[in-house]
């Protein structure tokens, strides 16, 4: 009896000393880093294309060759009248360009675009300014050399705008200088040159005209005449076609051949 007591009391001092098995630890493991992003290179931002600088249009205007006359108060632009006074818009032209030769301040012939720092010498409201002395400025100045009137029947100074040949009383004394009206003016008719047509700046005429100005006539202060160029819109004019030459019918036999006649002298004036 004794000898079971003492089994059973080391049964159960077994069954109390015997620990739960340990759960089995996890190994500790760090997180997993999330794959750092892949860096963006550095880029500076991109410079937007400079646009390219835009030209002022050009005007719109009827084929012809045109004459732009830059003064101190605006722009000039006039149509010069290649066919109807070729001669004077080739003087004026010649001169712009400097292919002519014309005197000085010093009175010597110099080929030199001619219409650069020049007065204005004479303006008067309601009828006209003045320009074109490369000598003495006032309007008394000699460009070396004339060249002959145009007088076409069907141009007139009917209009604002006009451009004139200046010349002295007596006929076919033109030459450099040259006028544009600010106003009709039918006495002039038949009498100076018409090359041209203001077709753009008139209000710059206008202005030019009204300036206060002395009892000559003159600015009183200075209004100039910068500088001037061509320009041709369209193709230009085709050149007239010359007549066929007559081929000279041989002289019958025996016929003696007139002598050619003179020219007869013009009678004095």
């Amino acid at each position: 009896m004794k000898r079971l007591s003492f089994l059973l009391m080391i049964t159960i001092g077994a069954f109390a000393q015997t620990a739960p098995p340990a759960p089995a630890k996890k190994a500790a493991t760090a997180p997993a880093k999330s794959a750092a992003p892949a860096k963006k290179a550095v880029t500076a931002p991109a410079k937007s294309a400079v646009p390219a600088k835009k030209e002022a249009p050009t005007p719109d205007r009827p084929p012809g060759l045109y004459w732009i006359i830059n003064t101190s108060m605006g722009t000039i632009t006039a149509q010069l009248f290649e066919k109807e006074a070729p001669g004077t818009v080739a003087n004026f032209v010649a001169l712009t360009r400097g292919t002519k030769a014309a005197k000085d301040k010093s009175g010597a012939m110099v080929k030199r675009p001619y219409f650069a720092n020049l007065n204005f010498h004479r303006v008067i409201p309601n009828f006209m300014i003045q320009t074109g002395d490369g000598q003495q400025g006032d309007g008394t100045g000699n460009c070396g050399f004339t060249i002959k009137d145009e007088i076409v029947p069907t141009l007139k100074y009917d209009k604002p705008g006009m451009l004139g040949l200046a010349r002295l009383s007596q006929r076919n004394t033109g030459a450099c200088q040259f006028f544009i009206t600010d106003a009709a003016y039918a006495s002039l008719n038949g009498e100076y040159t018409i090359f041209g047509q203001v077709v753009d700046g008139q209000d710059v005429v206008d202005k030019i005209a009204h300036v206060a100005k002395d009892s000559n006539d003159k600015p009183r202060t200075p209004v100039k005449l910068i500088g001037a160029t061509i320009k041709r819109f369209g193709p230009p004019p085709a050149a007239p076609v010359a007549p066929a030459k007559k081929s000279a019918t041989p002289a019958k036999a025996g016929t003696a051949t007139p002598a050619p006649k003179k020219a007869a002298a013009p009678g004095k004036q």
